[in-house]
């Protein structure tokens, strides 16, 4: 079994230890729902800091593996609400294109500006232009957390999510895209309700080059 006291004794030393012996029971009892998951090395450590810190604030918290294509979802005290596959951008990048929010309003995002930025975001419920309720994680970029939507492309996208193979999950314009059920249950029931915190680990940088805080003693 994963020893996250061990883990954060080496990842951030004394000071991350004494965060982390202050959790709730409640929180050290649920870290094992998400390792049940077998979520990768990288997607570990991030969460392990950030119930360590407290980095979230006391908001409900994901987090997107973009490697995996996979995003976790958190109550607030930490207790994992779900988790499910996702569709993310067709481009490989951490980066926001310049721009790409207003060129996503008139549907001419190009191919090369279709990836699903990195870092940590924090997000707030809305509705798109359609009047479909999404988490905005980005609102300026276009970027959201938002349900499978119905069209020409739906049965082709399900499959995709279907799948266990994390390279067929790369065809968004860059947003995070989950399956119908899963958004209603855990996103709009945890996320959609009020602020939170999205994490988005990089496929390009190294995982300190974004969350520098992991670093710190």
């Amino acid at each position: 079994m994963f020893d996250f006291g061990r883990w954060l004794r080496k990842a951030a030393g004394v000071t991350a230890w004494l965060l982390f012996v202050t959790l709730p029971a409640q929180v050290l009892a649920a870290l094992p729902d998400f390792k049940a998951t077998q979520p990768s090395a990288e997607a570990s450590s991030l969460v392990g800091w950030v119930l360590a810190t407290r980095d979230s604030q006391g908001m409900p918290f994901a987090v997107v593996d973009k490697h995996a294509a996979r995003i976790y979802v958190f109550h607030p005290d930490g207790r994992l609400a779900g988790h499910s596959a996702a569709l993310l951008g067709s481009t490989q990048g951490d980066h926001t294109v310049p721009g790409v929010g207003l060129r996503a309003q008139t549907g001419e995002v190009g191919v090369d500006e279709r990836t699903t930025p990195a870092g940590r975001f924090e997000a707030h419920p809305g509705e798109n232009d359609k009047g479909e309720h999404v988490v905005w994680v980005d609102y300026a970029s276009a970027f959201a957390i938002h349900r499978l939507r119905p069209g020409f492309s739906y049965t082709a996208r399900a499959s995709r999510l279907a799948t266990l193979q994390a390279e067929d999950k790369r065809v968004s314009w860059g947003c995070v895209v989950v399956p119908v059920a899963f958004y209603r249950d855990v996103v709009e029931s945890v996320l959609g309700t009020g602020g939170s915190v999205v994490y988005v680990m990089p496929e390009v940088s190294p995982l300190r080059s974004v969350f520098h805080a992991l670093d710190r003693r």
